[in-house]
């Protein structure tokens, strides 16, 4: 169980660094190097950045619940 959380939590981990990477931000960010700023400065939100955020959001409530999992495991030896 423990290593299974430990995997999970680095592909989370990882997955979430490329996620916030790719938001557009101020200054344009790695998603317009894929053709994502020309269509954000047009239409504001795409639907696009949406999914992005969910993804995000996603990923991040996975990480959480596995340090917290890992935690309560290591504190209680189950």
């Amino acid at each position: 169980m423990t290593l299974a959380l430990q995997i999970i939590l680095v592909l989370t981990s990882v997955l979430m660094t490329v996620f916030v990477l790719l938001h557009k931000g101020k200054g344009g960010g790695l998603s317009s190097l894929f053709g994502g700023g020309v269509q954000s400065n047009l239409s504001g939100s795409t639907i696009v950045e949406k999914n992005l955020d969910r993804y995000t959001i996603l990923m991040a409530i996975i990480w959480i619940t596995c340090i917290v999992a890992l935690n309560l495991i290591q504190a209680y030896g189950a």
